[in-house]
């Protein structure tokens, strides 16, 4: 009886490891199904790198003219508005420029109204000159009439030429006065004649050069980088201080050049940030695809006919924008870590944009605003010295 019970007992070890073979085997083949599934469907249409960092416009604050800083109203991660004051130079000098500007456009638009008042003189004088030519020459004609008949002597009739001579020349030379006169005003008003212009714009470059003394932030954003202090003497072009859009950033994925082959414009890219971790994905879509490597636009690029050659892959960076609403809610810093997975699957896109770029990218107006209140004063002093018959209303 114990024999037959070890014999089956040694007939079912083989039939269960068999089972679990089988077993197993059957699992090593789902996974291999799953994988291959998965590789087609998913994984060959998807690219990561962790190769990426978040880049963003940093707008330099210099300044247009030099002086002397006499305060600073914003330091570094302060808020400030397109247009606020962040840096005042000594404005003295600038505004004892713009007063004698003022002084001086308001001299030249009364000595502009003088040619125009001499010009009337000039008419007014030859009109009178021309009316003495006139008697001259019927005084003449009629002196050789009588002349011709003996009734006066040569010498009367030759005074008679003289004096006609005389009022000829002086017509003549009153209608080169007019023309003189009119020329520096013809076909202008008091505003256009050109020498009121360049006392305008003179006063015009020392207005722009009085308010630039108040350095403006050019856009809303937050204060980076402040290196500028009280008292120091900045000249034109140096770097004060940095303001940085937080609603104008984008990541930069460095991805190698064998996982660009199916990348194209628009696909969509989920981005990781190390600063939220996975708490936070954000969704974002490829706007272009770097033009060369990073160490061909670097500033000591790689020499690679020196002979001394080793293969690397090289790295491409791609610019992906980042959902708006989701930077205002999850805001980035420059710099910061990222990963980055591209989703493949859309291949309508290109590889670089068919479309001419038009327009302005970015840009601010708060300069053109000092460019025309600076219109608006020239305007109102020209006024201010005009009669008040020619004023406009």
């Amino acid at each position: 009886m114990s024999q037959t019970s070890s014999n089956d007992a040694a007939a079912a070890a083989p039939s269960r490891r068999g089972k679990l073979l089988r077993g197993l085997f059957l699992i090593v083949v789902i996974l291999l199904v799953a994988f291959v599934a998965w590789y087609y469907l998913m994984g060959r249409w998807a690219e990561e790198t962790d190769d990426a960092y978040v880049v963003g416009n940093q707008v330099q604050i210099t300044p247009l003219v030099g002086g002397t800083v006499v305060s600073i109203a914003a330091d570094d991660g302060m808020k400030v508005e397109q247009g606020q004051l962040l840096v005042q130079l000594d404005p003295a000098d600038t505004e004892v420029a713009m007063q004698q500007a003022e002084a001086n456009l308001a001299r030249t638009v009364r000595q502009v109204r003088g040619m125009y008042r001499s010009v009337e003189g000039a008419q007014a004088e030859l009109n009178a000159r021309q009316v003495t030519l006139k008697r001259a020459r019927e005084d003449y004609a009629r002196r050789k009439g009588l002349a011709d008949t003996g009734a006066i002597s040569r010498e009367e009739l030759a005074h008679a030429a003289d004096e006609l001579a005389a009022a000829e020349a002086a017509v003549s030379g009153s209608r080169e006065s007019v023309e003189r006169s009119r020329a520096l005003v013809d076909d202008t008003v008091i505003a256009t004649q050109p020498d009121v212009q360049a006392a305008a714009a003179q006063l015009r470059q020392a207005y722009l050069n009085n308010a630039r003394a108040g350095i403006v932030a050019p856009v809303s954003g937050y204060v980076a980088r402040r290196s500028v202090q009280v008292g120091q003497r900045v000249q034109p072009g140096a770097a004060l201080m940095a303001v940085v859009p937080t609603e104008q950033m984008w990541v930069e994925a460095n991805f190698k050049e064998t996982q660009l082959r199916h990348m194209r414009l628009g696909q969509e890219v989920e981005l990781r940030s190390d600063l939220y971790g996975g708490e936070v994905t954000y969704k974002g879509h490829i706007t272009s695809l770097g033009l060369g490597t990073g160490s061909a636009f670097s500033l000591l690029p790689a020499q690679n006919a020196s002979g001394n050659w080793i293969k690397i892959v090289q790295r491409v960076p791609v610019r992906v924008a980042i959902d708006a609403k989701q930077l205002a809610d999850h805001p980035l810093r420059i710099g910061l870590s990222m990963k980055a997975e591209v989703n493949l699957h859309d291949q309508k896109g290109g590889v670089l944009p068919a479309d001419v770029a038009k327009g302005t990218v970015y840009g601010t107006e708060v300069y053109a605003r000092q460019l025309q209140e600076a219109d608006a004063l020239i305007h109102t002093i020209i006024q201010g010295n005009l009669p008040s018959s020619a004023r406009a209303g």
